[in-house]
């Protein structure tokens, strides 16, 4: 319900700023959550859709929102199955959050995406690093809440890590 109405209101604004990358970087990032919350093969419209979206961001504003369209790019491409099913590719994926890592090396979500991708590839050691430098970013004064809950996630991931 939550990522409908986030969708819902990003779309509205979207449609009042035609373009405007940072919405529409907003806009995928929504549709991406929503398509892993429900799962299975009806989520793979929404994360066509949200992959769609970043395309077209990082063709005309690669910088924006600190590499944000990499980050969430290549997260989908690690997160969506692989052909014959979906668009997954995991070269794709570490191609793209290695861009996002160049824009914003010390960010919170470059690091934990790649450390997770990472970790999802068996490549404990390397993830670990990341994960660490995900850890110790800086926290984002406008978005404390999203701060907080990346960190359970890096420390649900390295929990995890041998």
């Amino acid at each position: 319900q939550c990522f409908h109405r986030a969708i819902a209101k990003t779309s509205i604004y979207l449609d009042r700023e035609p373009g405007n990358p940072e919405l529409t970087v907003w806009l995928a990032i929504n549709k991406a959550s929503l398509a892993g919350a429900q799962g299975g093969l009806g989520a793979l419209s929404l994360a066509k859709e949200a992959k769609s979206l970043l395309e077209g961001v990082i063709a005309t504003s690669p910088q924006t929102l600190d590499g944000s369209a990499y980050t969430s790019l290549g997260s989908l491409y690690y997160k969506v199955p692989g052909w014959p099913i979906g668009f997954g590719d995991d070269d794709k994926a570490e191609e793209m959050l290695k861009k996002a890592l160049e824009i914003n090396p010390k960010g919170i979500d470059p690091n934990y995406f790649y450390g997770d991708f990472l970790a999802e590839e068996g490549r404990d050691k390397e993830a670990k690093v990341y994960l660490t430098r995900a850890m110790q970013a800086t926290p984002r004064p406008d978005r404390p809440l999203a701060d907080k809950g990346r960190k359970l996630e890096i420390e649900a991931t390295l929990g995890r890590l041998k």
